[in-house]
């Protein structure tokens, strides 16, 4: 019951805000995705005591004929990814707190709407059902950049749509191959674990193929080099809650997607093409990390830090051992948290000086010391700083890299180094010396704002501090995997 509560409640409440006129659906919104939470803490609470029980799945028959099933259920992975959606989706309505939107009942109706469908994501059982969360997920998100973005948001929007559905096409042609490979008393089955059995029944070559459909579609979202040409001006121009959601969420889709459905179904085709992914990956990081360093904008600038970090994250995954997996698990929350966290530091930043340009920018902390004491929290949270919950999964990452190849681990652990040069960079930049305008100034920051990055750092802290409960989790769901595996 509880899998159907965290599917059915935001999109009722999705529902009932398009079909609502109400002035409140900002408020409205926030009371529903903070009873999402208590409904996710309650799962994880569960999960906890009886990891069995029948409140955390669901098998109904959708469609009888093609054996499609409504099968949901809470795993190790999925309520880490659960709870990261459910913890990040009240922070990203609370930071829209400070702006204006008109048709606001429609935005946040999207935002509930699209959580649905990234949570449905992370606890699909079914191929097909996978599929169809995968593309409900991009819908909300296309007209949240089309209609409340910045300019030529037409332009950048299409190009987004069209780079991510060519890539589930990618997706659901494999899937369906692998459907067809089924065979469970005569009938085909969309069910994981009959699809994983399919795949490890197909040869060498069918399995390659398979692999190139499949992690092509992630290697779109997530973004890797060189499927990323979409992200950094969709992050950009997009409003500042549509990037979090992107950033904060949606990539995590990808990267999910790679530990929980590719590495299972085509282990001969990852032992046999995951080396080449896992090239492009690092040529990703390092790429991503110079075009960093080169930005004015301080927006832009995180865009490219995100691909380097979902980079070296998809490498450890595709090391496909325990460290770079478990490493993965704890990078993809940490990093959920963290570019949420920059992302409003960077909307707080251009709404009270109304500039994003570094250059134009300086002394902030001379006006406003708090804002810069959270600022660099979350900084040093996203360049993985001991004690911070950046540095346990990109410890674990370039050691399950290291494992997998020395060489390769070098240039991965570019990210750690160049992260730091860029971030701490444009923070002196901003933050220190003195103020380079005397029209611009920043004054206190707003209630709403002020909340939502006091969360932020105090879960950079205390899950760098004390990473145990996570990293727990994440170690059985990387076991679970490893034991499909082998």
């Amino acid at each position: 019951m509880l899998t159907l509560l965290l599917i059915g409640l935001p999109l009722l409440a999705s529902l009932l805000l398009f079909a609502s006129k109400t002035p409140a659906a900002r408020n409205l919104a926030m009371i529903f995705s903070l009873a999402e939470f208590v409904i996710a803490l309650g799962a994880w609470y569960v999960f906890s005591t009886n990891p069995g029980s029948s409140l955390l799945q669901v098998n109904l028959t959708w469609v009888e004929s093609l054996n499609i099933h409504v099968n949901l259920s809470i795993s190790a992975l999925s309520i880490l990814m659960v709870l990261l959606t459910c913890f990040l989706v009240p922070l990203i309505i609370l930071s829209s707190f400070q702006s204006e939107y008109e048709n606001a009942n429609s935005f946040y109706a999207l935002i509930l709407l699209m959580q649905m469908a990234l949570v449905g994501v992370f606890m699909a059982n079914d191929g097909f059902l996978f599929y169809v969360f995968w593309e409900l997920a991009l819908i909300p998100i296309y007209f949240i950049c089309l209609l409340w973005g910045g300019e030529n948001r037409g332009k950048i929007t299409f190009k987004f749509f069209v780079y991510t559905l060519f890539g589930s096409l990618f997706m659901l042609i494999g899937l369906i191959y692998l459907y067809n490979h089924t065979n469970v008393e005569g009938l085909k089955s969309w069910y994981i674990n009959d699809l994983y059995n399919a795949g490890r029944s197909l040869t060498d070559t069918q399995q390659s193929a398979v692999f190139w459909l499949i992690f092509i579609a992630f290697a779109i979202k997530m973004p890797v080099f060189p499927f990323h040409t979409w992200q950094p001006d969709t992050y950009v121009n997009a409003p500042t809650q549509g990037t979090m959601l992107l950033s904060g969420i949606m990539l995590k889709m990808a990267t999910f997607g790679a530990i929980k459905w590719l590495l299972p179904l085509v282990p001969l085709g990852v032992q046999e093409w995951g080396n080449t992914a896992i090239v492009l990956s690092v040529i990703g990081i390092v790429y991503a990390s110079l075009i960093a360093m080169a930005q004015k904008d301080f927006k832009r600038l995180i865009a490219y830090s995100s691909i380097a970090h979902v980079g070296l994250i998809s490498a450890g995954i595709l090391s496909a051992n325990q460290q770079g997996i478990q490493g993965a698990i704890m990078q993809m929350l940490a990093h959920g948290v963290n570019v949420v966290g920059l992302f409003l530091i960077a909307d707080i930043i251009f709404r009270h000086t109304g500039t994003r340009e570094m250059s134009k920018l300086g002394g902030i902390r001379s006006m406003n010391g708090n804002f810069s004491v959270l600022f660099l929290i979350v900084l040093l949270g996203s360049v993985a700083l001991p004690l911070t919950n950046g540095f346990v999964g990109e410890f674990l990452l370039i050691n399950g890299v290291y494992q997998y190849s020395a060489l390769i681990a070098t240039f991965a652990g570019l990210t750690v180094i160049l992260g730091a040069v860029y971030m701490l960079r444009a923070y002196q930049t901003m933050m220190l010396g003195e103020r380079r305008d005397s029209n611009i100034t920043f004054g206190s920051l707003h209630k709403s704002d002020k909340v939502a990055l006091m969360i932020i750092a105090l879960v950079v802290i205390v899950f760098g501090v004390y990473p145990g409960p996570l990293n727990a989790i994440a170690e059985q769901a990387t076991k679970e995997i490893l034991m499909l595996l082998n």
